[in-house]
């Protein structure tokens, strides 16, 4: 609860400001921490890893989006000395759409691919609803987004996302 409310008490100041958004097509580089939630998290400790974000506007307001990267996850494994090493390369397209000059909402669905080989390898269907803000700075803009995504193979894998980054 008590991060709720952070997290409400900060969107709600980004809010009050005045700032006016990068509004046109940009390209942003940024860096995701992904925690994993449920059976997921069983094995996996925190993912982290870079992301490229490609958003150009389709009306006032709306984005379209493309998003790549790479998260890596490691963590114990439940049989003796062995470790939980595990990437993915995340391929995501979505709509982002600005509720105010800084706070958006999106939603983006795309794969998630495995690096890995044996029964853990091979595609997901990825899907992403996220909130954040886009503040601006310089020339570009900071982008900060909390997400929840879900990878769907045969069963669920889910986690919680943070991206920080920057969008030229």
């Amino acid at each position: 609860m008590k991060r709720f409310l952070a997290m409400f008490a900060m969107f709600y100041c980004l809010t009050a400001l005045s700032a006016n958004a990068q509004r046109g097509t940009s390209l942003g580089i940024g860096f995701d921490f992904a925690f994993p939630q449920d059976n997921f998290g069983n094995g996996a400790e925190l993912g982290v890893g870079p992301s490229l974000l490609f958003q150009s506007p389709l009306q006032q307001n709306l984005n379209f989006t493309v998003n790549i990267g790479y998260l890596r996850f490691n963590g114990d494994s439940p049989f003796a000395n062995i470790k939980y090493r595990e990437g993915f390369i995340p391929i995501k397209a979505g709509l982002r759409y600005f509720i105010s000059e800084a706070i958006y909402g999106s939603g983006e669905a795309g794969l998630s691919i495995s690096t890995a080989d044996g029964s853990g390898s091979g595609v997901s269907f990825l899907y992403a609803p996220t909130v954040g803000a886009q503040i601006p700075a310089g020339n570009g803009a900071i982008d900060l987004g909390i997400r929840y995504e879900g990878w769907v193979k045969s069963g669920t894998r889910s986690l919680v996302g943070l991206r920080v980054g920057y969008n030229f």
